[in-house]
């Protein structure tokens, strides 16, 4: 049976610093590994493009998928992807937007890491579903997505402010809203133990700690503890795209995305309610072969 990797990729390779010159560590990624019973396998960080790719290699079976947070296909020289552009147009009424990625980029992990699965077979897709038998395939997710177009969240209204402090008031009080923000969303993630597809947060100690432990207010802490909870929320992700394909996901940039020299299209896979797919998009048919390169 597939088994589901999600990865919150910290886009960036490391920077100098600008005092001593030296190159700084790139950020903690989030990695999680998820069964197709929502059992969690495995959970934890890593950090720079080769752990990443070390953790998945010790892991990965024929056949699992892999959810990415960070750009994967990212031929545009300038500008915003076609996918991230439809991320505001569908998904901006729940306040979702997504950053532009391009080839003057700085933040190319993705790309890094996609290139180095390859000798794996390890292959990206660009969402068309089901995915090829047998084959470990790679997309890219958003988890704002995921979080307001997985109804079964609840959330109707808008995305949960669990990242960025909320500009313009006190900044002990926005760190308040945001672990509370943080601490209701792991709530409404511990319902889907008996979901579908589900996803049990107690089934692993670095997942349970989430549950049981409330959110920090110390920046580097609470960072620590997001990066993990939204490798979850990819994890999830890819066992929803798995289960279910076009009936409750979609794929951003499907028609429009650009694609690269070797005919990859650079897409977004995101789940979503009836109201965030676009009026004239046909969902593409269940029989449609996965586009893999």
């Amino acid at each position: 049976m597939a088994r589901y990797f999600g990865i919150d990729l910290a886009w960036g390779l490391g920077r100098p610093d600008p005092r001593t010159g030296r190159v700084r560590p790139p950020n903690e990624t989030g990695l999680c590994l998820l069964d197709d019973t929502g059992r969690i396998l495995d959970a934890g960080w890593a950090r720079g493009v080769d752990a990443v790719h070390d953790s998945i290699a010790a892991r990965e079976q024929p056949g699992d998928v892999i959810a990415i947070d960070a750009p994967l296909i990212v031929p545009n020289p300038t500008g915003m992807r076609a996918a991230e552009r439809d991320v505001s147009s569908r998904y901006g009424r729940w306040k979702v937007a997504a950053n532009a990625s391009n080839a003057g980029s700085a933040a190319r992990a993705g790309e890094l890491l996609l290139a180095a699965l390859e000798p794996r077979r390890i292959r990206y897709t660009d969402g068309t579903w089901p995915p090829p038998a047998g084959t470990t395939v790679a997309f890219e997710c958003y988890p704002y997505t995921t979080l307001v177009g997985a109804a079964q969240l609840g959330y109707d209204i808008e995305r949960p402010r669990y990242k960025r402090l909320i500009p313009g008031i006190d900044r002990a009080d926005a760190r308040r809203l945001r672990a509370t923000a943080c601490d209701d969303l792991i709530a409404r993630l511990s319902r889907l133990a008996t979901g579908s597809p589900p996803l049990d947060l107690r089934s692993h100690p670095a997942t349970r700690t989430l549950v049981d432990e409330p959110s920090p207010l110390v920046d580097r802490a609470y960072k620590h503890r997001e990066d993990l909870l939204d490798a979850v929320i990819c994890a999830w992700t890819a066992a929803l795209w798995h289960a279910n394909g076009p009936e409750r996901t979609q794929v951003l940039g499907a028609e429009t995305g650009e694609v690269d020299a070797r005919g990859r299209r650079a897409t977004i896979v995101a789940p979503a309610r009836p109201e965030q797919r676009a009026p004239t998009a046909a969902m593409p048919p269940v029989s449609a072969p996965s586009t893999i390169a």
